[in-house]
């Protein structure tokens, strides 16, 4: 609609200042003919604006001339408020920044929308952290951020998963917070990685500037990134049997894995009450450490090193745990 495109220009130039007629088109994508026709339209309303031709020239309101006008939609409030309010850890010193803007919000959002945006705010509480984890020590944030912030280099000592430790220089793209946990998106001698910052031993801005490459789209730099985490190296299918009492909290503890494969709802229990499915999982090991504990609940038909490796680990378990079992004590589910 017109009226919200002209009161979307308005506000680009009162943000802006002055701007060009081909950015203003490429901004609203419209032609730039459009764009001098909305700038007649606003004139005509009385909004002070005006253009100017030539080297330095473009679109701008007179100077001092403020609107009040949000152009906020009802369904606009609400998203912004509810989803600003409390929504960013404070690990980065934003949250009493972040609680006066959503305050400034609400007051600034038309009258007839306000009600509902105070009821949002109310009503929508954000939760950063999974469950059953505490927050991570993160104390090289600070430094971090201050990289990010000003675009320049950062030099660290990380500890990588394997409990090794090395120094880089990096290039600081930008920060994530994904379930509770910071990372840093960065690139390493021009290659960019992910790096934990509860993992940095040691963070020093240094005075280098930072190498962005134009145009970097931080989103899809992390899609890029998380997707080469998640992508299955070493998988595993492990076709098991379970009771179907069980299969429930199965499922809720194998979730961080992968998906079963078939819906245990869909398949009948056999004779003994259990239910065959599949379940995959990120290595061998995984699926051990995962199945183990469900004892002779869940049996695992395939394949067979996964089995075999299950026994193993059972086996070792009683070895280093059986010197502490009485007389009368019964081990069951193990061979």
């Amino acid at each position: 609609m017109r009226s919200d495109r002209l009161l979307s220009l308005l506000l680009l130039l009162q943000a802006r200042g002055r701007v060009t007629a081909p950015e203003v088109a490429a901004e609203l994508e419209v032609s730039v003919r459009t764009v001098y026709r909305d700038v007649e339209a606003l004139s005509a309303a009385g909004v002070p604006v005006w253009t100017e031709q030539g080297r330095g020239g473009g679109i701008a309101l007179m100077p001092g001339y403020r609107t009040d006008m949000t152009g906020l939609t009802a369904a606009e409030s609400l998203a912004l408020v509810a989803l600003t309010g409390r929504a960013v850890p404070e690990d980065l010193g934003m949250g009493s920044a972040l609680a006066s803007a959503v305050h400034k919000l609400v007051a600034a959002v038309p009258a007839s929308h306000r009600a509902a945006a105070e009821q949002a705010r109310d009503r929508v509480l954000v939760d950063h952290a999974g469950w059953y984890r505490r927050g991570t020590a993160t104390p090289h944030l600070a430094a971090v951020q201050e990289a990010v912030w000003s675009d320049r280099r950062v030099r660290v000592r990380y500890r990588h998963g394997d409990g090794e430790a090395a120094g880089y220089v990096l290039d600081p793209y930008g920060l994530v917070v994904k379930a509770g946990v910071w990372y840093l998106v960065a690139a390493h001698r021009g290659r960019t990685r992910l790096y934990r910052v509860d993992r940095l031993l040691a963070a020093e801005v240094v005075e280098a500037a930072a190498r962005r490459p134009d145009g970097l789209d931080l989103a899809a730099e992390w899609d890029r990134l998380r997707a080469d985490v998640e992508r299955p190296r070493d998988s595993v299918s492990v076709r098991v049997r379970a009771r179907k009492e069980i299969v429930p909290m199965l499922l809720r503890v194998t979730r961080g894995q992968r998906t079963p494969d078939a819906d245990p709802d869909a398949g009948d229990a056999d004779e003994e009450g259990r239910i065959t499915l599949t379940l995959t999982f990120r290595a061998p090991g995984a699926a051990v450490a995962s199945l183990l504990g469900f004892g002779g609940d869940v049996e695992v038909l395939e394949p067979a090193a996964v089995r075999t490796q299950l026994v193993a680990t059972a086996r070792a378990a009683l070895a280093r745990h059986g010197a502490a079992l009485g007389p009368s004590d019964e081990v069951v589910g193990v061979p």
